[in-house]
C-alpha cells in the first residue's frame, strides 16, 4: 500500500497534500527540467516566422483587459535555459541547481558587450532580472496583442480541470495508483489549442461587419486570436490548481468508510470548497511579499516559462540524431505505453508486483521481509509496471542529485536500521508485518478504533485500558521519526545553506515594497498600478550581470529596483484586495458553519486557530520556498496542536489539521501560479477568474467522482476491494488521526510511553544539517576534499521516506534507478537528447498509464468480464508469506496471545 502536488515528489497521489510532513523536490515536479539552449523570436507588431504566437493586434478580443501605452514595437527574445539538474555545484541553489545571488556572474566563455554605456536593448533592459536562471527562461517583454480571454482559452481549462481532478481522485483510492501532473496539460493543450485554430479560423476584419446570423456570430466569437502562450500559461494554472486532490476528500473517505459518519452531500461540499479556496486567499493577500518581488524567483514555475517559449517557438531540432518532434514522441511512446499496460494490469499483475525471489520461499518470513513488495523492504528492485515505477512521483522529474539523497537515505534506514530493529523485537515490532499501513492491537489484528470511541465519537478511557494499546510497524515507527526530523532538518538546513541569501533578498522586497508604495500617487484608487520610477543608473552590461564588479552599493541598487516584470505587469488592472478579503470572510463564515452545524466537535474558535496557525507560518513558508523550492509542511505542527488542546476528538483533528495545513498548502501552490501569471503577462483579474473557476470545477467534480465510487465500487477501502481500490493513503491518515486525535500526544509520546524515544528525532534533525555544514565550511568549503556535502539535503532525504508506509522499499528503488539511468548516465552522454524528450516521455508514460487504468477498470473489471480470470500469473505472488504479510514472531505465543507492556 502506498500512497502528489504535493508528491511527494509530484502533486498526488497524496502530494499535493505532503501527508507526512514531505518535502518536495521539485514545484510540482517541475523546476527540474532542464531544455538546453530554448530559442525563441517573438513579435509584438510584426510576424517574422520563428513564432506561432500570431500577432492579433486591432482583432477582437472577449475582454481586452486595461492597458496604458499600447506597445506596437517589435521585440525578438532570445530565451537560452538550461534549467538544471545539476546536483547543486558551487555556487548554486541547493534545490533546484540554479544559480543564487553569489553565483549571478556570467556563464564561463560568454561574451560580455561593451565595458561602456550600453545602448538600451529591449530584450535585455536596464530593470532586467539580476537572477540569470530568470533572464535565462522569462523574456523581458509582453506582447501585448495576444489573444488570452477567449472561449478557447476557457473550454481548455474547464476540460482539464475536469478531466484532470477526476481522474487524480479515482486513482488516489487504488494501489498501486498514477497521478497525472499538469505537464500533461501543458504539453496536450498545445496540440488541441492548434486544432481549434483549424476548426475555427480567425477571419479577417471585414468578417465581424459582414458576418450575419447567430451561427455566423457564434463562428465569429469561437474563432477570436490564435491560439497563444498566453492562452497555453492559463490553461496550465488551471491544470494546477484542479490537478492535485482536495484533502477534505479524504477525511471525508475516513469519516465515511472508517469512522462511519457520514454526513451527507452538503457538508462535502462546503468541506471541500472551503478549504480549497481558503489557500487562495491566503495567497492573493500576501502577493505584494511573495509574488511580485523580483527576488522571489519561485524556481518551479522556470521550467514552465521555458516550455512555453519552446513549443509556441514550433522548435524540433535534432538531438543525438533523433529528429521525431516532442508530440509525435508523446504520441509513440503513449500508444506503446497504453498496450504494454494490459499486461502487468490485467492479463499478468505478477509482473506489477515482482517479488520473485519469496516464489522460491514462499513460506519464509525472512524472505519475505526483506524482498517483498507488498509487506517487505523491496530488497529485489525489479518491476514492470510504471504504476510501481512512479509511484512517488515520476523519476524522470526529479534530479539526481535529490534521487541519491533519497536512496542514501532508504539503504540506510530502511534496509539497515529497520531490519536490526525489527529482528530484536524493539519496540514490539516483531510481533507485526515488517511494512504496513495498518496500525495493530496487543493481539496482532488491525486496530478496531470503534472500540475505544463513544457513540459520538469522542474518546473513552476505560474502553481504551480494557481493549489495547495501539502498535505499529516498525517502519511505521521509523516513518514517524522522520518526520519529525524533516521539520526540524529544514529549518537548520536552510538557515545553514540559505540564510544569507533569504536574508539579503527578504531585505530587498521589504525595501522593494516600500520604495512601490511611495511611488504609487495617494489619489489612484482605480486599481491600476502606479507607474515605476527609472533605475536611479545604468550600469553596464558587465556590471549589470557580473556581481564581483558590483561594489555593495551598486549592488543593492541593483537588487533593490523593481524588475522589469513588475514594471510591464503594472499596464493591468490589479486583482482588487477587497475580491480576497470578500472571499477569505465569506469561506471563513462557512467553515464555521461547518464546525458548528455537523457533528465533528471542533469550536468556532478552533477553526481560528487553525487559520491562525496557516496566517503566522504562510509568509516565512512561502519566502523559503520562493527562494528555495522547499516547503515545510504544518501537517504535524496542527495535528500536535489539535491533539493537544482537543484531545479525544478525531474527527475534530482531522478538520483542524485540513483547515489549518491544506490552506498553507494550496495558498502556497497559488502563490507559485501567480508568479507563473506574473512572469507570463496574464492580466491579474483574469488569472483570479481563472484560479476561482477551476477551484469550483475541479472540487465538485471530486465530490462527484468520490460518491460515484462510494456506490458502484463493492468493498471499497477494504481489502477485498475490487482491482486494489483499498484507500491506502486515506488509511495512513485514518492511523495518524487515531494517534494524534483519539488517543493524543500525551499518551503515545509522554513521559513512559512506549514511543517516547521517536521525540529525540526532532533534535537529530535540528543538529545534523548544522553538523553537516560545519564539517563542510572546516574542510574548506566548495574547494575542499568534502565539497560533496553540499549536494546533501538530510530534508529531502528525511521528507521523502516518511512516505514508507504505504511506499514500500520497491517503490524507491526502482524508482531510483531509472532516475540514475536518465537524469545521469543519459544526461551525461546524451544530453541532447536527454533535455529535449524527458520531461515529453514522463508525461507520455503518466498519461498512458492513467487512460490504461481506466480503460481496464470501465472496460473489463467493472463490467465483470474479468471474473474467474485465474492463471499462474496471476496468482503466483499472492501465495507467500509477502502477501499475507506474516509476522516475524507469533503473537499467539505470548501471554494469553497478547504482547506488549503489562503495566499501563
Amino acid at each position: 500500500m502506498k500512497p502528489a502536488q504535493f508528491p511527494l515528489l509530484r502533486s498526488s497521489p497524496a502530494a499535493g497534500t505532503g501527508s507526512y510532513g514531505a518535502l518536495p523536490i521539485t514545484g510540482g515536479g517541475e523546476s527540474s527540467y532542464a531544455g538546453s539552449s530554448l530559442s525563441t523570436s517573438t513579435a509584438s507588431g510584426e510576424h517574422d516566422g520563428k513564432d506561432s504566437d500570431q500577432e492579433n493586434e486591432g482583432r477582437g478580443l472577449l475582454e481586452e483587459p486595461a492597458i496604458k501605452g499600447r506597445s506596437k514595437r517589435k521585440a525578438n527574445v532570445t530565451t537560452s535555459a538550461a534549467l538544471a539538474h545539476d546536483p547543486a555545484p558551487e555556487g548554486k541553489n541547493v534545490v533546484t541547481g540554479f544559480h543564487g545571488i553569489d553565483g549571478a556572474e556570467e556563464e564561463e566563455g560568454a561574451t560580455v558587450e561593451s565595458d561602456g554605456e550600453d545602448e538600451e536593448d529591449e530584450n535585455d533592459p536596464i530593470d532586467n532580472s539580476p537572477y540569470p536562471e530568470v533572464r535565462a527562461s522569462v523574456p523581458a517583454t509582453d506582447d501585448l496583442s495576444l489573444s488570452i480571454n477567449t472561449p478557447r482559452m476557457w473550454t481548455l481549462s474547464i476540460l482539464f480541470s475536469l478531466v484532470g481532478s477526476s481522474t487524480n481522485l479515482f486513482f488516489s483510492l487504488r494501489y498501486p495508483s498514477i497521478s497525472i501532473t499538469p505537464v500533461i496539460a501543458l504539453l496536450f493543450a498545445h496540440p488541441l489549442g492548434k486544432i481549434w485554430d483549424q476548426l475555427f479560423p480567425e477571419p479577417d476584419a471585414s468578417a465581424w461587419d459582414g458576418e450575419k446570423g447567430k451561427l455566423g456570430k457564434l463562428r465569429l466569437w469561437l474563432g477570436q486570436g490564435r491560439w497563444n502562450r498566453k492562452e497555453h500559461c492559463c490553461v496550465y494554472i488551471s491544470s494546477n490548481v484542479s490537478f492535485g486532490f482536495a484533502f477534505a476528500t479524504d477525511v471525508i473517505v475516513e469519516q465515511t468508510k472508517f469512522y462511519k459518519q457520514d454526513l451527507g452531500i452538503w457538508y462535502q461540499i462546503l468541506l471541500t470548497l472551503s478549504t480549497q479556496i481558503l489557500g487562495y486567499t491566503f495567497a492573493g493577500l500576501t502577493r505584494q511579499w511573495l509574488v511580485y518581488p523580483g527576488g522571489m524567483i519561485w524556481p518551479g514555475t522556470l521550467m514552465s516559462t521555458a516550455m512555453f517559449t519552446t513549443l509556441h517557438g514550433e522548435e524540433n531540432k535534432p538531438a543525438n540524431g533523433w529528429k521525431i518532434s516532442r508530440w509525435k514522441f508523446f504520441i509513440v511512446v503513449f500508444i506503446g505505453a497504453f498496450t504494454w499496460y494490459f499486461v502487468p494490469g490485467l492479463l499478468m499483475p505478477a509482473l506489477s508486483y515482482f517479488n520473485v525471489v519469496t516464489w522460491f520461499a514462499p513460506k519464509s518470513v525472512v524472505v519475505a521481509n526483506l524482498f517483498g513488495v507488498a509487506s517487505g523492504l523491496g530488497m529485489f528492485p525489479l518491476t514492470f509496471d510504471w504504476a510501481q515505477i512512479s509511484y512517488i512521483g515520476s523519476p524522470l522529474m526529479t534530479p539526481f542529485w535529490a534521487a541519491a539523497n533519497v536512496i542514501a537515505g532508504l539503504i540506510i534506514v530502511i534496509w539497515i536500521i529497520a531490519p536490526v530493529l525489527y529482528y530484536s523485537n524493539v519496540l514490539y515490532s516483531g510481533f507485526m508485518p515488517i511494512l504496513s499501513s495498518v496500525v495493530f492491537d496487543n493481539t496482532g489484528n488491525a486496530y478496531d478504533v470503534t472500540k475505544v470511541l463513544t457513540a459520538d465519537y469522542k474518546f473513552d478511557e476505560a474502553a481504551y485500558k480494557e481493549y489495547s494499546r495501539l502498535f505499529m510497524p516498525i517502519t511505521y515507527v521509523l516513518s514517524y521519526g522522520l518526520q519529525f526530523a524533516a521539520l526540524t532538518a529544514l529549518v537548520t538546513h536552510t538557515f545553514c545553506w540559505h540564510g544569507k541569501d533569504i536574508w539579503r533578498q527578504w531585505g530587498r522586497v521589504r525595501r522593494e515594497y516600500n520604495a512601490t508604495r511611495n511611488a504609487s500617487s495617494p489619489s489612484n484608487t482605480s486599481g491600476v498600478y502606479a507607474p515605476i520610477p527609472e533605475p536611479r543608473s545604468r550600469t553596464s552590461r558587465r556590471t549589470r550581470r557580473r556581481r564581483s564588479s558590483l561594489s555593495e552599493q551598486e549592488w543593492d541598487e541593483v537588487m533593490d529596483r523593481e524588475d522589469v516584470h513588475m514594471r510591464l505587469m503594472r499596464r493591468y488592472e490589479e486583482a482588487p484586495t477587497a475580491w480576497y478579503l470578500i472571499t477569505f470572510v465569506t469561506m471563513t463564515a462557512v467553515g464555521m458553519f461547518v464546525v458548528e452545524y455537523y457533528p465533528i466537535y471542533l469550536p468556532w474558535y478552533g477553526l481560528l486557530l487553525a487559520l491562525g496557525v496557516c496566517t503566522v507560518f504562510f509568509i516565512p513558508i512561502g519566502i523559503v520556498m520562493a527562494i528555495t523550492n522547499q516547503q515545510s509542511s504544518l501537517f504535524l505542527v496542527c495535528q500536535l496542536i489539535c491533539g493537544t488542546l482537543f484531545p479525544g476528538l478525531p474527527v475534530a483533528n482531522m478538520v483542524f489539521v485540513t483547515y489549518g495545513y491544506i490552506t498553507s498548502t494550496q495558498g502556497l501552490k497559488f502563490a507559485s501560479d501567480l508568479k507563473l501569471g506574473h512572469y507570463m503577462k496574464i492580466p491579474p483579474r483574469l488569472l483570479f477568474s481563472v484560479q476561482m473557476v477551476a477551484t469550483l470545477v475541479s472540487s465538485l467534480t471530486q465530490i462527484g467522482v468520490l460518491n460515484w465510487m462510494f456506490r458502484n465500487i463493492s468493498g471499497i477501502c477494504t481489502p477485498e476491494a475490487m482491482h486494489g481500490f483499498t484507500c491506502p493513503i486515506a488509511r495512513v491518515h485514518f492511523n495518524g488521526s487515531i494517534l494524534w486525535g483519539v488517543i493524543g500526544p500525551q499518551r503515545f509520546f509522554g513521559a513512559k510511553e512506549l514511543y517516547r524515544p521517536l521525540v529525540w528525532a526532532f533534535v537529530i534533525g535540528a543538529v545534523a544539517p548544522p553538523m553537516l555544514w560545519a564539517v563542510w565550511k572546516w574542510t574548506g568549503g566548495k574547494k575542499g576534499n568534502w565539497a560533496w556535502l553540499r549536494k546533501v539535503s538530510l530534508p529531502v532525504a528525511f521528507g521523502s521516506l516518511s512516505w514508507i508506509p504505504p511506499a514500500t522499499g520497491l517503490n524507491f528503488s526502482a524508482w531510483a534507478i531509472v532516475c540514475f539511468i536518465f537524469n545521469n548516465y543519459l544526461r551525461r552522454h546524451a544530453n541532447a537528447w536527454w533535455g529535449k524528450y524527458t520531461m515529453t516521455l514522463s508525461a507520455a508514460l503518466d498519461a498512458s498509464l492513467a487512460f490504461g487504468l481506466v480503460v481496464i477498470f470501465f472496460g473489463f473489471v467493472y463490467p465483470g468480464w474479468m471474473d474467474g480470470f485465474k492463471w499462474w500469473g496471476t496468482e503466483i505472488y499472492k501465495g507467500g508469506c509477502d502477501w499475507q504479510a506474516c509476522s516475524f514472531l507469533d503473537p499467539k505465543g505470548e501471554n494469553g496471545g497478547k504482547f506488549g507492556p503489562k503495566a499501563w
